[in-house]
């Protein structure tokens, strides 16, 4: 998986937006303003995803590719190699998608309805 498809599957969930808070590198995905992926152009490709504390945990026994998240709180996000010859395109999109449920789920009622009314 390259930056740009990465970029192109996190920006086509619903709502989903992207911008450079932090620096001129790291771009930021939200939805309704919560950051469900973090990523940049820098090698090794990594992308950083926010997910359920026991999953996070799963994973990363389970995938040498997945480490506790750079600059993150390590309990909630996870930094996925997106370099690596083990984990497929079709992995890391599933770990994104569970990144997104996880935001989603996570939002007001309210929220919810308003993400999905624009659509």
């Amino acid at each position: 998986m390259t930056f740009e498809s990465l970029d192109l599957y996190c920006l086509s969930k619903v709502g989903a937006e992207a911008s450079y808070p932090f620096d001129e590198v790291t771009r930021v995905y939200k939805v309704r303003g919560k950051m469900f992926a973090l990523s940049s152009e820098k090698r090794p490709l990594t992308v950083n995803l926010k997910c359920d504390p026991l999953y996070a945990l799963e994973l990363r026994s389970l995938y040498d590719e997945v480490i506790p998240g750079y600059h993150m709180n390590k309990k909630h996000w996870n930094s996925v190699i997106v370099d690596s010859d083990t984990l497929d395109d079709e992995m890391i999109k599933s770990f994104i998608d569970d990144s997104y449920s996880f935001i989603v789920t996570k939002l007001s009622k309210k929220e919810q309805a308003l993400l999905y009314q624009k659509n």
